[in-house]
């Protein structure tokens, strides 16, 4: 039988991502999220659409949770709801609420249902602090709400991994671009990907260097986690290829000669988020091919030539 897979924050930018691949492993992807989802699911999901179940199971209600694992046949779980690093520092009580409690429900519905294999869960390489100088120490304490919260799940993992043997990878993508990235400031490269293949003008509103990981590979990243969990509370980093703004503007007039002169980069630099002790990916998989930034940029473009917007 088909796996139950349940996938918090599926109607988001990489949720959508990730039940493309489910649908294409022929899993049953069981989505949650509290936005009922867009054209987004229809442009990447096409005729699959409806293969995917919905529910709309509040996050921090973990009786709620543990009632959709069982009503669903849930094996595993794909969690990537969270609130993300503006709605954390506006409020951060909400944002714990959210991101620490609505976590530690899915993790307990879990442990509750006895038939979860595996978690697989989003962590993010906001838990590191600025690039490593005098204190190495520093680049662990995260610098925002948002890294303090996602450092907590982390640990509570953990802490469900020693006590109730719940397997777990969490993993730790930087700046995630592609396809339908339309939301938060760094979601500029993906924005001018779109704009240079519909002939329109755009400015990257930040400047400075960050780690770039094509959204297909994030989502193949906790697909395969989730799948080929090992024993234990795992962290990985994904390998985020270091690319500056100016960098994705030359690409993209390479690629699309029509667009030069309309790609813009004006604004502050982006935060460094450089782990101290990186957790490569590939000590999991040794196998892992990230897909290289020029040829991410190149599917990008091509899809909204495609697809259009």
């Amino acid at each position: 039988m088909a796996a139950g897979v349940l996938v918090t924050g599926a109607s988001g930018f990489i949720g959508t991502w990730v039940l493309r691949e489910l649908l294409q492993r022929e899993a049953r992807p069981v989505a949650l999220d509290a936005q009922r989802p867009g054209d987004r699911w229809r442009r990447v999901l096409g005729d699959r659409l409806g293969d995917v179940v919905w529910t709309d199971a509040s996050l921090t209600d973990r009786d709620a949770l543990q009632a959709v694992v069982e009503k669903h046949g849930v094996s595993h779980i794909i969690h990537l709801a969270a609130l993300l690093t503006p709605a954390c520092q506006q409020d951060p009580f909400l944002g714990c609420q959210v991101n620490v409690l609505g976590s530690a429900a899915v993790f307990d519905a879990a442990r509750r249902s006895g038939r979860v294999q595996a978690i697989s869960y989003a962590s993010s390489y906001a838990v590191y602090g600025a690039e490593a100088s005098a204190d190495a120490a520093d680049s662990e304490h995260p610098p925002m709400f948002y890294g303090a919260f996602k450092q907590a799940v982390d640990l509570i993992a953990e802490q469900y991994w020693r006590h109730c043997g719940l397997r777990s990878v969490a993993v730790r993508p930087h700046v995630v671009y592609g396809p339908e990235r339309d939301l938060g400031l760094s979601a500029g490269p993906s924005l001018a990907c779109r704009a240079a293949a519909l002939g329109e003008s755009y400015t990257i509103g930040y400047t400075g260097p960050a780690g770039y990981d094509y959204v297909e590979d994030v989502a193949h990243a906790f697909v395969r986690g989730v799948f080929e969990c090992p024993a234990g509370a795992t962290i990985v980093d994904l390998p985020s290829e270091r690319a500056t703004p100016e960098d994705f503007v030359r690409m993209l007039e390479c690629l699309v000669p029509e667009s030069a002169g309309g790609i813009a980069v004006d604004g502050p630099p982006i935060p460094a988020n450089v782990p101290s002790r990186p957790r490569n990916i590939s000590q999991l998989f040794p196998d892992w091919r990230p897909t290289p930034l020029v040829e991410g940029v190149r599917k990008t473009v091509a899809y909204y030539q495609e697809k259009g917007r």
